[in-house]
């Protein structure tokens, strides 16, 4: 045997954790264009309200649209990636997310505008679904995780990157030729994003689970063995033959009696996910420094570029502890402290206290959320759900993540704007309903979320069906 037979040998024997993480960093290109797209209209929304003349519910539209996209997109994104594959979904996602990145640079009116922000919306709300689900079904239980957290991780590092773009491109001229063309071209940096992720989704291979799911075995095995080797390729196409045949070949079975207790731990997770406020702080953060703390633009724009740094590094944080301390403790630990934050935070704002407190504590709470709920949340959704209807129940979870997030990002304008709504306290307000809401979640962790640390996903699914038959008896 030469030594590239015996090369070859040794690779198909252990696998490759470099190929690995090659093919799901390509995938969570999806997971940048996320956090680009959505975040990108932090830095341009007071340019566009002085551009468009808007008032507070047009302004809040403005952030709130793409997120209508958002619940377009999963409602057909789960069914269309059980049916063509997760990684066909995600090339339909890039073109969304190329085609929003020139129509909202170019737009000559509102209505054009929110139109092809509702496009980009579509192209996240698919993203949101197709690339933990991808990652989650090509990773070994073992680092299954870590590698789903490192979407996560992607989707802060588009947000950061599109601070520090806003940051820049702000800089480059007046307060007038920002609300004349600085806004546009916020937008139309998202256009080199998306064509890396459309080129480099050609050369990696579509999901092992979808393609046994489909009967091709023999491509399945294939990338599972090039991904962690013989012996654990032969594993994994054993368990996932035996949960297909224990499958129903409805989709309707994600409405069965048992399957519903699943459905309602993930809807329930994606919406308290929502509801405790992180998109106010993504999407509105300069506006909250300058509306709460008095800073000024560049000031603002700056702060959000803090913001953005300490969402990163505490997600690098829960990369590495995902699959050490578990989903739950980490969950718990990361409400708890957004609630004490937010508390915090609604108390700085109804003393009028001084921005560098406003600041610490809108920073601890982005630490809280990027330490456990941002990437556990997305880990465990992507985990719990059996295979055939995975991608439709993470559709109807996602789906209901996408309309909490609708809900608070138009809400908030309007509460924090309008004293007439909720009294002389209307800063402080919004930020001790999201403390409320972190206190809800502790409870639901508590007592509804099953531990997945290091099982597999059948071994996962089977634990449901114990649970269901237990129950029954």
């Amino acid at each position: 045997m030469t030594k590239l037979e015996e090369r070859a040998a040794l690779k198909s024997e252990s696998g490759s954790l470099t190929y690995l993480v090659l093919i799901c960093l390509i995938a969570t290109l999806g997971g940048l264009l996320f956090g680009y797209d959505t975040a990108v209209i932090s830095g341009a929304i007071g340019f566009l309200q002085t551009h468009f003349h808007l008032d507070s519910t047009m302004k809040g539209w403005a952030a709130s649209s793409a997120l209508l996209g958002c619940v377009l997109g999963v409602t057909g994104a789960g069914i269309l990636g059980d049916l063509f594959g997760r990684r066909n979904l995600l090339i339909i996602s890039a073109v969304l997310f190329l085609a929003s990145a020139i129509g909202t640079a170019i737009p000559a009116t509102f209505a054009q505008f929110i139109f092809f922000r509702i496009i980009g919306g579509v192209g996240v709300g698919t993203a949101s679904i197709a690339s933990p689900l991808y990652i989650a079904e090509i990773s070994p239980a073992s680092i299954r995780g870590r590698m789903v957290s490192i979407n996560q991780f992607a989707i802060v590092s588009g947000m950061l990157i599109v601070y520090f773009v806003n940051y820049f491109i702000a800089a480059c001229g007046d307060e007038a030729w920002r609300a004349s063309a600085g806004w546009r071209w916020m937008f139309a940096s998202g256009a080199l994003p998306s064509v890396l992720l459309l080129v480099s989704l050609f050369f990696v291979p579509e999901s092992p689970r979808f393609l046994a799911r489909k009967g091709r075995i023999v491509e399945a095995e294939s990338v599972l063995m090039r991904v962690g080797g013989r012996e654990h390729a032969a594993r994994e196409i054993r368990e996932i033959r035996e949960t297909l045949e224990k499958e129903s070949p409805s989709l309707l079975e994600a409405f069965h009696p048992g399957m519903l207790v699943v459905l309602a731990v993930g809807v329930s997770l994606a919406v308290l996910q929502q509801v405790t406020g992180i998109n106010v702080f993504l999407y509105f953060a300069p506006e909250i420094f300058k509306r709460i703390a008095g800073a000024g633009v560049d000031a603002a724009l700056l702060q959000t570029v803090v913001v953005g740094g300490v969402n990163l590094l505490f997600t690098v944080v829960a990369i590495w502890t995902v699959d050490l301390l578990g989903r739950k403790p980490l969950m718990i630990v990361g409400y708890a402290g957004m609630g004490l934050t937010l508390v915090g935070l609604g108390t700085a704002a109804y003393f009028e206290q001084t921005r560098i407190w406003v600041l610490v504590f809108v920073l601890g709470y982005i630490a809280c959320f990027a330490l456990a709920v941002g990437p556990i949340t997305w880990v465990i959704l992507s985990e719990i759900f059996p295979t055939r209807i995975r991608g439709s129940a993470m559709s109807v979870a996602t789906f209901c993540l996408w309309v909490a997030n609708f809900i608070v990002s138009q809400t908030f304008p309007m509460m924090d704007e309008h004293p007439w709504l909720v009294g002389t306290f209307h800063h402080a307000f919004p930020f001790w309903i999201y403390a409320a809401f972190c206190g809800l979640s502790i409870v639901v962790v508590l007592w509804f979320v099953p531990e997945t640390k290091g099982q597999s996903l059948e071994a996962i699914e089977k634990m449901w069906h114990r649970r269901f038959s237990d129950n029954s008896r």
